[in-house]
């Protein structure tokens, strides 16, 4: 059965990419303005299109290039890319309800909008390929974890504290909601 956020949950996750991209931009040392520069939205389950949805993951992330032709060479038509945040809903809240002890839903949004954020970024600035291989995707995967860790160090909460336990080498989170 396919899930969706409700009207109470929807708001709590506008809010943890609100207070996520004040953390990135913090932690990468630039104003919220150059991180809004980078072209991204955030879309969940319910407004997703059949080949943004993915199972297996919380978020998935999807680049699209836009006014990029390359019959032309002229410099005002070079396009730009787009990023959008495609939140797996249903895969957030079976996670959240399997292990309701431990994860709380504010907590897991804000891991989940700071790590796709710093995707983002890494993908804007050319960091990392977007195509990369596998090996380098699953690499970039650790990065991007470590990172995540950092920017939100700032944030004292227990159930953060659980969360980021949860995204080390040692604990799979998948198993949350494939039991």
């Amino acid at each position: 059965m396919v899930r969706y956020f409700n009207a109470a949950q929807l708001p709590l996750a506008n809010k943890a990419f609100n207070d996520a991209e004040k953390l990135v931009a913090r932690n990468f040392r630039i104003s919220e303005e150059q991180l809004k520069k980078n072209r991204y939205d955030v879309k969940t389950l319910a407004h997703l299109e059949q080949h943004e949805i993915k199972e297996g993951a919380f978020a998935h992330l999807c680049k699209y290039a836009y006014g990029k032709h390359k019959d032309f060479a002229q410099k005002d038509n070079e396009g730009f890319d787009f990023y959008r945040i495609c939140l797996q809903d249903n895969i957030i809240l079976d996670a959240v309800e399997r292990a309701n002890s431990f994860i709380k839903f504010n907590p897991l949004m804000l891991y989940i909008a700071a790590h796709e954020l710093i995707h983002v970024l890494r993908f804007s600035s050319g960091e990392i390929d977007f195509d990369a291989s596998p090996e380098k995707k699953e690499q970039e995967e650790a990065i991007v974890h470590n990172l995540t860790k950092i920017a939100l160090q700032s944030v004292k909460h227990h159930d953060l504290d659980i969360v980021l336990d949860c995204f080390n080498s040692s604990f799979d989170i998948s198993n949350l909601y494939n039991q």
